[in-house]
């Protein structure tokens, strides 16, 4: 197929060009006189004229994989060879897209500045039978114009072997799908268990700074808590802040991003967009979600359709009086921060601590009446042998009148299975309790709470005491 493409100017004269040569698909003839280079991924012709100051450089572009779309081979192309290397100073000027024998193209040039002069780049592209080939100039002369258009105006694109381009557009899809399927090795902090796999499909592994959360091509990072920038506790700050610290480092060539909240008194904040991802070079869409800015969710997937064909919410709907109820499916991912416990991940001292005051006045006068205090603290020493020694302090009362209440109790404890821990005695008889652990940054919580006697249902957290 011909490829020809006016770009936006005008050309009037002929060019001498040598006879046709091919570069992957792409057969043309180049022009007679300049210099070429071949590398890897691609091929190159250039001039100068030292004396007036004038360069140009053509360069065919050894084709791609497409990703399915002229406008998407186009955007991508466009950032990759020209605004990362050229930083235009102006808006883009397009062609209208033409098609041709299942080849379908579009160019498009700017303006970009070299040596403190002006100087042009332009991008033609093709994308058809699964491939996307690129052709890019680059002048500081419109002399130099005639000469572009002479070579694209000679280029036939070769059809590829489809089968052949099938199977790469396959292993490349299998590649990026493996890539978000397959959780990174768990971080080994010293303790037993560093990976969990729920009923639900979802595997979570404790990372340096996340539990990362992965099921089908969904990938989820819940991350540890960090320290803000912003002091405002407006929405759109707080949420931007978050993806500036926890998100925008691994990430770059930002698109499509929006910032939005649901209003309620615990305010759910999201953010989303499309990014590279730095440490595969692939595009990847990306959602941000946190309730009361609590736990920061990062969902990673191979594009917006992937995250919403997985949890039915697409971030562009959501308005700020949305019903917070669609978001469960996302938040619960919360609850996968949860691992097994082992016998030797307990040895040492653990403990937790909790207090409320309540304030008094009288209600004639306004004068204080005094204040009630309520604090308590729960120890657990592990040691040797399955030793357990259990410590707990009460003290409740007026201030200066407080009553002080103690327990304590030691024994041995097992394991009755990967969450439940046995101790032989507890109050005076055996006691078994639910357990596991939590991850923070730089350790875990243990959480605890009596299958006996389980109260409210609400578990205790004990951190590991230095």
């Amino acid at each position: 197929m011909k490829l020809i493409v006016l770009f936006l100017f005008t050309i009037a004269a002929t060019t001498v060009f040598a006879q046709q040569q091919t570069f992957d698909l792409v057969t043309y003839t180049p022009p007679k006189g300049w210099t070429k280079n071949v590398e890897e991924t691609l091929v190159s012709y250039t001039i100068t004229d030292g004396k007036k100051n004038t360069w140009c450089r053509m360069m065919v572009i050894k084709s791609t994989i497409s990703k399915g779309t002229i406008e998407a081979d186009f955007e991508s192309e466009w950032q990759e060879l020209i605004v990362k290397n050229y930083k235009p100073s102006d808006d883009r000027k397009e062609n209208e897209v033409q098609e041709a024998d299942g080849w379908i193209i579009k160019a498009g040039s700017c303006k970009f500045t070299f040596d403190n002069s002006e100087a042009m780049a332009m991008l033609t592209t093709a994308s058809g039978y699964d491939r996307c080939v690129s052709i890019v100039a680059v002048t500081n002369n419109k002399d130099y114009l005639k000469d572009v258009q002479a070579l694209i105006a000679s280029v036939d694109l070769i059809k590829p072997n489809m089968a052949s381009a099938q199977t790469e557009t396959k292993k490349l899809q299998t590649d990026q799908q493996n890539a978000l399927n397959t959780p990174l090795p768990a971080k080994q902090d010293g303790f037993a268990f560093t990976t969990t796999n729920f009923d639900d499909g979802w595997t979570s592994s404790v990372q340096e700074d996340w539990v990362e959360v992965t099921k089908g091509n969904i990938k989820a990072l819940l991350h540890f808590s960090y320290k803000r920038n912003t002091t405002s506790s407006d929405p759109d700050p707080i949420t931007n802040d978050a993806w500036n610290i926890l998100v925008a480092p691994r990430y770059s060539n930002l698109k499509n991003y929006l910032v939005k909240y649901v209003s309620d008194y615990d305010r759910v904040h999201l953010a989303a967009g499309n990014v590279t991802d730095n440490a595969t070079g692939k595009e990847v869409y990306v959602a941000f979600i946190s309730r009361s800015s609590n736990v920061w969710i990062e969902f990673i997937s191979p594009d917006k359709n992937a995250f919403i064909k997985a949890f039915g919410i697409n971030f562009d709907e959501i308005s700020w009086n949305s019903d917070k109820a669609i978001f469960d499916p996302l938040l619960k991912l919360a609850n996968c921060n949860k691992f097994a416990v082992a016998a030797s991940d307990l040895n040492g001292k653990w403990s937790s601590s909790s207090s409320s005051v309540q304030q008094y006045y009288n209600i004639y006068t306004g004068d204080n009446a005094g204040m009630n205090l309520n604090t308590a603290n729960r120890t657990f020493q592990f040691g040797a042998g399955n030793t357990y020694q259990w410590n707990f302090v009460w003290v409740n009362g007026f201030v200066g009148k407080e009553k002080v209440a103690q327990d304590k109790s030691s024994g041995k404890f097992s394991m009755l299975n990967d969450w439940q821990v046995q101790f032989s005695n507890m109050g005076g008889k055996p006691e078994a309790y639910d357990a596991y652990f939590t991850c923070i940054k730089g350790g875990r919580i243990l959480w605890m709470n009596s299958v006996q006697s389980p109260g409210s249902g609400i578990f205790t957290g004990y951190g590991k005491a230095e």
